[in-house]
């Protein structure tokens, strides 16, 4: 999959359709050895199937979440101040 280069792994990130070809749209990432094997112990029994799947699977809930806080997920100051209200009438916060 990939070649050493000192104490760092490399592994091409593919998606699970093109696992045995290279195309033009993947990439390399590199992570230092330990890692990978780090990694490679988290993963045994879950059901991925490689390290690269389970980063690709990490870094796009990732990218997803972060998306999903930069579309407008903030709450307002006046809704803050519903739910404040709301948990010092259920007894939660001191009024």
């Amino acid at each position: 999959m990939g070649g050493t280069k000192g104490s760092r792994y490399t592994e091409t990130l593919r998606t699970h359709s093109q696992r045995s070809v290279v195309s033009p749209a993947d990439v390399t990432l590199k992570i230092p050895r330990p890692l990978y094997e780090r990694l490679s112990h988290v993963i045994e029994g879950t059901g991925f199937r490689s390290v690269t799947e389970f980063c690709v699977y990490v870094l796009r809930d990732l990218v997803a979440a972060h998306d999903g806080r930069a579309a407008g997920d903030e709450l307002t100051q006046e809704e803050i101040a519903a739910i404040r209200r709301r948990l010092q009438s259920l007894g939660y916060l001191d009024g």
